[in-house]
């Protein structure tokens, strides 16, 4: 298994959160998420986002059924969601007093989101099995953004 952590990492955390092992909800770490029936729910994971690139450039166009992609974000993503099975109801947000932006690849394409809730990105619907990059972005260029990355089912 190949872990890959971004940003600042807990190492134990976030291995334990990879092998299936019940954190507590509210468990704080940086780095990646694998979600199965048995986690913890919400998983709140923390990060900084923002970045040099556009965030149109990462998603490849300007807008998407989810919401435009508006802002700027890392060339790399700040987390990588594996879902082990498919979610009916899964509901993915950042939580920032800064205004964020949001852009979700994965199995079936990709996603944008900016104001999901009040000045908060997310993206909220049905979600396959697989694996997704999130880039939680900034409206002002290489500006560091502190958020919270809030998952829900």
């Amino acid at each position: 298994m190949k872990l890959k952590f971004k940003k600042y990492s807990l190492p134990i955390l976030a291995s334990l959160s990879l092998l299936g092992a019940a954190l507590p909800a509210q468990a704080q770490m940086y780095g990646d998420v694998t979600i199965d029936s048995g986690s913890p729910n919400p998983i709140e994971v923390t990060g900084v986002g923002g970045g040099s690139r556009s965030a149109k450039g990462i998603a490849g166009t300007e807008s998407t059924s989810t919401g435009d992609c508006v802002g700027f974000v890392d060339g790399q993503p700040d987390h990588t969601l594996v879902l082990k099975k498919y979610f009916k109801s899964l509901t993915v947000t950042s939580e920032s007093s800064t205004d964020t932006t949001m852009v979700v690849k994965g199995p079936d394409g990709v996603w944008c989101n900016d104001d999901l809730r009040d000045k908060n990105a997310g993206i909220t619907g049905d979600w396959k099995a697989g694996t997704y990059e999130v880039w939680v972005g900034s409206y002002s260029k290489s500006k560091s953004v502190p958020y919270k990355l809030r998952i829900t089912r």
